[in-house]
């Protein structure tokens, strides 16, 4: 597990979203924003300092969710994001690195995702 700073986790995820919404828009599926942050809905009028509320999404294939992603809200212990296949158990547990997002050891990659966006879209014709 990577013992780079919460800041470093938020940032990578910011990323991520950019990723999940261009492969989203390139394949012609879905992109939905699913939950903000809790303490982004509770804060009131205090500030908000991560780079931003959004805390899932979901790639939609149709009216039905292909893929979703998560992050760990600010009040987890072992932070990470989630991406989790819909209708399968498939999973992945990313974690911070020192300048992308981990998958064990090594960095998870645009192209990385593309692969995943792939299997799961294949999963889907086939059925």
């Amino acid at each position: 597990m990577s013992h780079a700073p919460d800041s470093a986790l938020y940032a990578q995820w910011v990323e991520l979203l950019g990723w999940l919404e261009a492969e989203a828009a390139g394949r012609g599926l879905g992109f939905e924003k699913v939950a903000d942050f809790p303490d982004y809905i509770y804060r009131m009028e205090r500030p908000y300092e991560l780079p931003t509320t959004v805390m899932s999404v979901a790639l939609n294939a149709g009216s039905q969710p292909l893929l979703v992603a998560a992050v760990s809200p600010r009040h987890a212990d072992l932070k990470h994001v989630s991406l989790r296949l819909m209708g399968g158990s498939k999973h992945w547990h990313l974690h911070a690195g020192e300048t992308a997002l981990l998958e064990g050891k090594r960095p998870f990659t645009r192209a990385r995702l593309a692969t995943l966006v792939d299997g799961a879209l294949q999963g889907v014709q086939a059925v």
